[in-house]
């Protein structure tokens, strides 16, 4: 996984959180901070959240929160790290360096740098089926800047009507809409493809197709599904109806990766 397990935690199982600082009483008034997030992976070993947080704090910024797992038995530690920092103390291309030399000195897998403010958004589709939930609810996200990307597509299964309310919303935006119809033998996956190629991940808004294995290794990026109930639980067909036969009381949402097994992929993110 590369673009999004960069930014997200992507820990199913406990993280250790450290406590959020309240920097309304900071000396450096908060309009002059950005906020920057940094992903680390590596070899478990003494003294890596240390260097990290120096780091941070050797440059004048502050730690908003930090995530830090390591597998049980495993030798592994992983960690995401919001923080904000004043860029003309600390500039981006001088941060990019400062980190890599703590990835060096652990022999990091990964050490990914995102400064939402100043690095070009990640450019997506959204792909939908007849159901429009989803779709809306990450249109208005993306609307109010709560997802700092750029949508250069919707691609649809379901032909829409101008007067929906997601048609009208797109059409306002100058987001394109492509109904592309599918069928048990064809799901029209070299169409798609043509329409993708210039993102750089896609997001499934209730998309109910199965991606086939040619499809996910052609586009070879990441693909991140919206799925209505509480994964790993209720995998598949009607997972609602399965969690209320199942007894379930309290039912959410879960991102997860695609992957060729269904609703199989690792998880990115938990609500209810």
């Amino acid at each position: 996984m590369n673009n999004i397990r960069r930014l997200c935690s992507g820990f199913s199982s406990k993280l250790v959180r450290f406590s959020y600082r309240n920097y309304t009483h900071n000396s450096v008034s908060s309009s002059f901070l950005t906020h920057g997030i940094h992903v680390f992976q590596c070899h478990d070993a003494i003294g890596i959240v240390a260097k990290l947080s120096d780091c941070i704090a050797s440059n004048g910024g502050n730690i908003l929160a930090d995530d830090v797992f390591v597998p049980q038995n495993k030798g592994l530690f992983y960690s995401r790290t919001d923080f904000v920092f004043d860029h003309v103390k600390w500039p981006r291309p001088q941060m990019e360096d400062d980190f890599l030399k703590i990835s060096k000195n652990f022999n990091a897998v990964r050490s990914i740098l995102r400064v939402p403010a100043l690095d070009p958004k990640y450019k997506i589709a959204v792909l939908a089926s007849n159901q429009d939930h989803c779709l809306i609810d990450s249109l208005h996200g993306w609307q109010d800047g709560r997802l700092p990307v750029d949508i250069t597509c919707v691609i649809s299964n379901h032909d829409r009507g101008p007067d929906r309310e997601v048609i009208r919303f797109l059409e306002r935006h100058g987001i394109p809409f492509h109904y592309l119809r599918t069928t048990a033998e064809n799901k029209i996956e070299e169409d798609i493809l043509k329409l993708v190629q210039n993102t750089d991940f896609l997001v499934l808004a209730r998309y109910v197709q199965i991606m086939s294995s040619a499809f996910l290794r052609s586009y070879g990026k990441d693909i991140i599904n919206i799925h209505h109930c509480l994964l790993p639980s209720f995998r598949g067909g009607n997972p609602c109806k399965q969690a209320y036969d199942a007894g379930v009381k309290l039912i959410g949402a879960t991102s997860h990766f695609v992957t060729e097994g269904v609703d199989a992929g690792p998880i990115l993110l938990n609500k209810w």
